[in-house]
């Protein structure tokens, strides 16, 4: 297996082991919901062409947000938001299955949310993004570690989710994870090569369009957007297409495998990176990401993560295909 080099961000901090841990979920624990009942709950996404990708100064580089080019995409499906605790927890419930932050004990928490006595039992962090700490026993329904819960959290994204994680989700729910030019194409809302789903302003007359890190990063979060970690999945204004937190909030998994060469390699029609590169495409951004570090929480940002990994600022939303007559 190749792995391209890493893209150093305050987003992704990854696993480094070699355990195989399998994160499918068995035959009989397929969801009974028909294809039908899922795509009722999905936002249809007309078919079309759209200038994917940015040249704009703003972006990175080595990221592979470029050069701006063409795509054509067939019609599809998509959900208006991220996949929240409440729709994880039925997933579980209805399956056993157990997520792979569960499986290896551990998860990494961002600094401001641990308490602590999460703290004080930290025993190494990383020298390079000391403010990921690898906290014993942090998973989806304790984000910050034990004790912790999601209780008054329901409606916020589901976190600590590993890229085999979400893949397991769509098994089960008869869907599957947006591609990278799917969910670009959905993130605009039918504008042409604007920053973000709503416009080129970051706070259009004054007000907050996203939850993202206000201060500065990584230890002051004056959080005047309302949030230090994750927002309910609808609080801001929808985009074009009434999709939700295109923008900030948690990072989302893509189908993709990563390349910074994605723009250079993959097709104009419907496409999919599907070389295997040892890291996992994630688009939107999330509520860490800040103008003077990690200016991702732009429509055409990019970043990856080993699909091991798991943080609390990454979860998934689902896709589908429209349905043949």
């Amino acid at each position: 297996m190749s792995t391209e080099k890493g893209i150093k961000t305050c987003c992704a901090a990854s696993r480094i082991t070699n355990e195989n841990i399998s994160s499918q979920i068995t035959n009989n624990q397929q969801s009974t919901k028909s294809n039908e009942q899922i795509n009722n709950s999905l936002i249809y996404i007309e078919g079309g062409s759209f200038l994917m990708g940015t040249d704009s100064r703003e972006g990175f580089p080595e990221d592979g947000e470029g050069p701006v080019r063409n795509v054509s995409l067939k019609s599809f499906y998509i959900s208006p938001y991220a996949v929240t605790n409440d729709e994880f927890a039925i997933f579980v419930k209805s399956t056993g299955y157990v997520t792979e932050a569960e499986k290896f004990g551990w998860s990494y928490v961002f600094h401001l949310l641990a308490s602590d006595e999460i703290k004080s039992g930290i025993k190494a962090t990383s020298q390079d993004t000391p403010w990921w700490l690898p906290v014993e026993g942090a998973c989806w329904k304790e984000p910050e570690g034990p004790r912790s819960s999601v209780e008054h959290r329901l409606h916020h994204p589901v976190v600590h989710i590993s890229w085999h994680d979400a893949k397991a989700y769509c098994s089960w729910s008869g869907t599957r994870l947006p591609t990278e030019a799917e969910w670009e194409y959905a993130a605009r809302g039918g504008l042409e090569q604007r920053t973000y789903p709503w416009g080129d302003q970051l706070k259009p007359n004054g007000e907050h369009q996203c939850n993202i890190w206000q201060g500065k990063f990584p230890k002051v979060n004056h959080a005047s957007d309302g949030y230090i970690g994750t927002s309910p999945v609808d609080v801001y204004k929808p985009n074009g297409y009434g999709l939700y937190n295109m923008s900030g909030n948690v990072w989302e998994w893509c189908s993709d495998w990563f390349s910074q060469n994605y723009h250079h390699t993959t097709n104009h029609i419907n496409p999919q990176y599907m070389k295997v590169t040892g890291k996992r495409s994630m688009r939107g951004g999330s509520f860490l990401c800040h103008r003077s570090y990690c200016n991702r929480y732009r429509v055409a940002a990019r970043s990856s993560n080993t699909p091991d990994s798991s943080t609390s600022n990454c979860g998934f939303r689902i896709a589908a295909d429209c349905l043949q007559k």
